[in-house]
């Protein structure tokens, strides 16, 4: 079997993001193919941690990739600040004589450094078309985890487990390995919360992660990390705002200074960004048209309403706001030719510590210890049959099957963009509705 079939018969799929399929993106040519292990979102731990302990899986997987795609160049990019993970993926390349073949890309400390238009132009150089991807630019982007997981294709070992952060306001802060499709709260009580009364979770990392609606939920393959805060948690408080509660206070609180667009990451690279312009347009009723298509350029980084903005409101959902309007219209960027960064990007990034500090998260900071124990024994695991970018996977098992570890139990739709699906562990499958499929432990 081919390397580019066994990516894809393992299911794996972007770790960190949308869940875009690997096979899918190690089918282009590029010249360049790098690694994101920026994790740049607050209180996440898993990247760093793979990369110190698990550092030659890493750099096998980029070394694969590489030689898929052609490319010339193969980067690892690291902020600064994780010396001691730079030391060990360095050594590690020269044990693996892969020395002048992968390097180590240092990145600066600030967020959003893992947005992957970010991260190609501090790599590279090279500036992402607004509405585009990285291949327009000849780069290929494979998160950490993703790399690893690249890497243990080859050996036919399948996607099944997922590294998870478990932190904020719990007593043991800590990072593990889980069956994919493990409960949220079993996992929940491995870092010693098991006692949720006023108490809110975020699906992710503070800025980008959505509050689960409930904690019946399963961990998926783009679960990152798994976060605990106070209800009345100045960030619980703005993620609870809806569309029309924001919609109204940016009517009442802007004051159109700005601020927004000015620390825009994607609009310091010369992007068509202009959030503060979409609040305005909010305000009056502006409709969805040719004049609001920049809101489609918004990556939802969070950083306007987390961070810039002084008067509190939310210029990031003024831009979804149009976004799903756009889409309804069927109305689609007309994208510029040149990009140009702007010449005080460099003065204007958002310094990590500064964030978490705004933010008040600076308590919850902490280390999220690293383990590869056993540490929870799911007896039953959900498994999502649309965790990725594309079309469901198509299940090959029913109610009642058994199914051993690591067996296929849904394939890609024919001709489809998808991920196959695998078992995480041994047992009889209980169901299978609303796009999971149900397994409990024999």
């Amino acid at each position: 079997m081919e390397l580019l079939e066994k990516v894809k018969e393992a299911g794996v799929i972007g770790a960190g993001g949308a869940g875009f399929p690997t096979h899918v993106k190690l089918q282009a040519k590029a010249e360049y193919i790098l690694i994101n292990g920026a994790e740049c979102e607050p209180l996440l731990r898993v990247d760093q941690q793979l990369m110190e302990f698990h550092p030659a899986d890493v750099i096998l997987g980029l070394k694969i990739g590489k030689e898929m795609t052609g490319a010339e160049h193969a980067i690892i990019g690291i902020k600064g600040h994780h010396k001691k993970v730079i030391e060990i993926l360095k050594q590690t390349i020269k044990e693996l004589n892969l020395e002048g073949e992968i390097e180590v890309g240092l990145l600066p400390t600030v967020y959003p450094a893992g947005d992957e238009m970010v991260l190609v132009k501090e790599l590279t150089g090279r500036i992402v078309p607004e509405g585009g991807i990285p291949i327009a630019v000849g780069c290929v982007v494979m998160n950490a985890e993703s790399a690893y997981n690249v890497y243990h294709a080859t050996l036919d070992e399948p996607v099944t487990m997922k590294y998870v952060t478990i932190t904020g306001d719990v007593p043991k802060p800590i990072t593990v390995k889980v069956p994919i499709g493990t409960p949220i709260k079993e996992v929940l009580a491995v870092a010693g919360r098991t006692d949720f009364t006023g108490y809110k979770v975020i699906n992710g990392g503070p800025m980008m992660g959505p509050l689960f609606d409930d904690l019946d939920g399963y961990v998926t393959k783009k679960t990152k990390g798994i976060i605990v805060l106070p209800e009345d948690h100045v960030l619980v408080k703005k993620k609870s705002r809806t569309l029309i509660t924001a919609a109204r206070l940016n009517k009442t609180a802007c004051e159109q200074c700005s601020k927004c667009t000015d620390l825009c990451p994607r609009h310091l690279l010369g992007h068509s960004t202009v959030p503060h312009k979409m609040v305005r347009a909010v305000a009056y009723n502006a409709p969805a048209d040719e004049n609001v298509t920049a809101a489609l350029t918004c990556c939802q980084c969070s950083l306007c309403e987390f961070f810039s903005c002084p008067a509190g409101i939310s210029p990031k959902l003024a831009n979804v706001f149009y976004m799903n309007k756009l889409r309804e219209a069927g109305i689609k960027l007309e994208p510029k030719k040149e990009f140009v960064p702007n010449p005080m990007r460099p003065y204007r990034m958002v310094p990590t510590d500064r964030l978490i500090a705004r933010i008040d998260l600076t308590k919850y900071d902490v280390d999220a210890p690293w383990t590869e124990e056993a540490v929870v024994d799911p007896q039953v695991v959900g498994i999502n049959l649309k965790d990725h970018v594309g079309a469901p996977a198509v299940p090959l098992v029913q109610a009642g099957d058994h199914v051993e570890a690591g067996q296929k139990i849904a394939d890609i739709k024919e001709g489809a963009l998808g991920a196959t699906v695998h078992a995480s562990i041994s047992g009889t499958v209980e169901s299978v509705q609303f796009n999971v499929i149900t397994i409990r432990r024999d």
